[in-house]
């Protein structure tokens, strides 16, 4: 149990202060608008912004989808069209969830001129995490143990 504890580091804790302050937030922003522009026009903009990253999602969902037939049809690694499928579900389903916050990171996750700065952010995090798992994980015995590290040579 202690090892588990330990690996859930600081992304565990951001999870959960998100599912917190997020909702908190969006409730926040939502009485916002309503006392601003009435309680029917706020209605209005959310469904209408569930409208709206429907149909971007279909949009630009099906041209990850078609760019990642290409790539893998051709043979090459579709790592650039993988991240952006990935970005436009997850920016699909914050737009899909009712609230000014989420549907404006969805959209910037969605859109094709904003996906790319998205794309940078995932990369540089996934490189980082498994760096760190390669190194976490590296085969053999555990350093400063009885057995010395060396080149195997077989006779």
């Amino acid at each position: 149990m202690t090892d588990v504890r330990r690996r859930r580091g600081p992304w565990w804790w951001l999870l959960v202060v998100a599912f917190v302050t997020v909702p908190l937030i969006e409730i926040w922003a939502i009485l916002q608008v309503g006392r601003a522009i009435g309680p029917w026009w706020t209605i209005g903009l959310l469904v209408l912004s569930g409208v709206i990253g429907g149909w971007l999602v279909k949009r630009e969902g099906g041209r990850a989808w078609r760019a990642l037939r290409e790539a893998v049809g051709r043979g090459r690694m579709p790592a650039r069209e993988l991240a952006d499928g990935a970005l436009v579900l997850v920016g699909g389903t914050l737009m899909l969830t009712p609230g000014f916050l989420t549907d404006t990171v969805g959209i910037l996750l969605i859109l094709p001129a904003t996906r790319p700065v998205a794309r940078r952010l995932l990369t540089r995090v996934l490189e980082r995490r498994l760096a760190g798992a390669v190194h976490d994980r590296r085969p053999g015995p555990p350093a400063g143990g009885p057995v010395v590290r060396g080149d195997v040579v077989d006779q």
